[in-house]
C-alpha cells in the first residue's frame, strides 16, 4: 500500500538513510546520529512522496520529483522516479509494484507527463526493475565515480 509518512515510519526513515546495503550505489548511508537529531517527528510530506507500507510497516519510498539541474540535461524539467526499499523486503517484487501504482498515480495526476530513472549500471536490480515498468535507455554517463544510466519512460498513449 502506498499512503503518507506518518510519525510511526521515523525509525524505518532513518533506518533506509542509514542503512550500508540500502546506499550501496547511492554514495554512501547518512550517520545514524545525525538522522536522529534532523529526522522531524513526522517525515515531511508532499505530493508524490509515499510510504510502502506492508502490514502496517513501512519497507520502503517512492518520490516523484522534478529533475533540476543537479541532473542530467536530458532530465531537467522532466519527473524523477526515485526509491529506497529496507533490505529486507529486496527480492519479493515489492519495488516493482509499488513503483507501479506510483507511476498509475502520477498518469492519473498528470497524464501524459514523461518520467525519467537514473541508477548506476552496476545496479543490477535497479536496471532490472527500470526496464520492467517501461524505461528505455536515454544516455549513459559517468558521474560520482561510477558509470550511471538514464531511462525515459514516455507516457502512456490514451486508450480510444
Amino acid at each position: 500500500m502506498l499512503r503518507e509518512p506518518q510519525a510511526r515510519d521515523r525509525a524505518a526513515f532513518i533506518e533506509l538513510l542509514a542503512s550500508p546495503e540500502v546506499h550501496t550505489y547511492l554514495g554512501g548511508p547518512r550517520p545514524r546520529d545525525e538522522l536522529e537529531r534532523e529526522m522531524p517527528e513526522v517525515p515531511e510530506r508532499w505530493p508524490g512522496s509515499f510510504v510502502v507500507d506492508l502490514d502496517g510497516a513501512m519497507i520502503g519510498q517512492i518520490l516523484l520529483r522534478r529533475a533540476t539541474e543537479h541532473h542530467r540535461p536530458a532530465a531537467v524539467g522532466k519527473v524523477d522516479l526515485g526509491y529506497l526499499f529496507l533490505p529486507r523486503a529486496w527480492g519479493y517484487g515489492y519495488a516493482a509494484e509499488a513503483c507501479a501504482a506510483a507511476l498509475d498515480w502520477f498518469e492519473g495526476v498528470l497524464p501524459g507527463e514523461p518520467v525519467v530513472l537514473a541508477t548506476q549500471t552496476a545496479n543490477v536490480g535497479s536496471m532490472r526493475l527500470a526496464a520492467k515498468l517501461g524505461f528505455a535507455e536515454v544516455e549513459r554517463f559517468r558521474a560520482w565515480d561510477a558509470d550511471q544510466w538514464l531511462g525515459l519512460r514516455s507516457p502512456v498513449p490514451p486508450s480510444g
